[in-house]
């Protein structure tokens, strides 16, 4: 059925560009949005997708570094790479030091920079100072740091002057039991700044009327974190616990700096480090790029469950 726009009233007749133009300004829109975006699309395929694909690439070869211009044959092996990486003791004992760094440092982490954040969202005397303060580890170079913490807790450190005879022998870096878990301390409160500024903006929305609500049914300031304030920043604690999880597993600088690469005994060795000795000191890239695919896949499979545990109950 046509229909005569001549014969239409004044109203349709103008109202017609107007749904004709709707469409025509949304792909518009949406060409400007594609302009901006694509930067960081290409950024994100030439630093992250590309290296990835290359990645799977030499784990199924046999592959060596070579000079600029130095043509050297590269193999297929199959799956003999990840058969290395699988029955290598090494590997095996860097992933289990990993889940005792992220058993120790996920909860930590969440926990503490929940209850800092929800102290220093109230109003207190000196607020900008401590939030300053807390932030400030997080943006700190990591070799300074590392100074820091071998002053307190090296072999000759302050805090086993003060424990004097109840100082753990051997000491807490270099003890196979406390070294990864004094690490795991470390990178929680290294990094508490920047999770306790995400909890701040995060509960920035959670309403006042719910506590105020809460105070009317007798609620106390602790049965309201837990009524009120945890429920409210459960999407918050979801990015904290991945997040968290993803740089816990990309552990490097701070087992090769705190415990002299990974010591002792590989004690605090995490797939990271390994990647690093075997691949560039050891030249094994092939084992180190399967090492890295197994570590991705960890990490999503992790993140994932966590992700279903933290949202569970929305």
């Amino acid at each position: 059925m046509s229909v005569n726009l001549q014969s239409a009233p004044a109203a349709v007749r103008d109202s017609a560009p107007a749904r004709r133009e709707g469409p025509r300004k949304a792909r518009g829109l949406s060409r400007v949005g594609a302009l901006f975006v694509s930067p960081y699309v290409l950024f994100l395929v030439v630093v992250f997708a590309v290296p990835l694909v290359y990645t799977v690439w030499i784990s199924f070869h046999r592959f060596y570094f070579t000079a600029p211009g130095t043509d050297v044959d590269s193999p297929w092996v199959g799956l003999s790479n990840y058969k290395d990486v699988f029955t290598d003791p090494v590997v095996g004992r860097a992933f289990l030091n990993i889940v005792i760094f992220l058993v120790i440092n996920v909860p930590l982490t969440v926990g503490v920079s929940l209850v800092l954040a929800t102290a220093l969202n109230a109003k207190i005397r000196g607020r900008a100072f401590f939030r300053a303060a807390f932030y400030l580890p997080y943006v700190t170079a990591s070799v300074a740091l590392v100074a820091v913490w071998q002053f307190l807790f090296g072999s000759d450190g302050f805090v086993n002057h003060l424990l004097g005879s109840h100082a753990p022998d051997p000491s807490w870096l270099v003890n196979s039991h406390l070294a990864m878990p004094m690490i795991a301390v470390f990178v929680t409160w290294k990094q508490l700044g920047f999770f306790v500024m995400l909890y701040l903006a995060s509960l920035q929305n959670v309403g006042k009327e719910l506590y105020e609500a809460s105070a009317m049914d007798g609620a106390g300031r602790v049965r309201q974190f837990f009524s009120v304030t945890v429920p409210g920043v459960r999407p918050a604690t979801t990015l904290v616990v991945i997040y968290a999880i993803i740089t816990g597993a990309n552990l490097f600088s701070e087992p090769y700096l705190l415990t002299g690469g990974g010591g002792p005994d590989h004690a605090s060795t995490s797939p990271v480090l390994l990647m690093y000795q075997k691949g560039i000191e050891q030249g094994h890239p092939d084992f180190a790029a399967a090492l890295g695919v197994v570590l991705v896949a960890f990490v999503m499979i992790v993140s994932l469950a966590a992700r279903k545990l933290t949202e569970r109950g929305n």
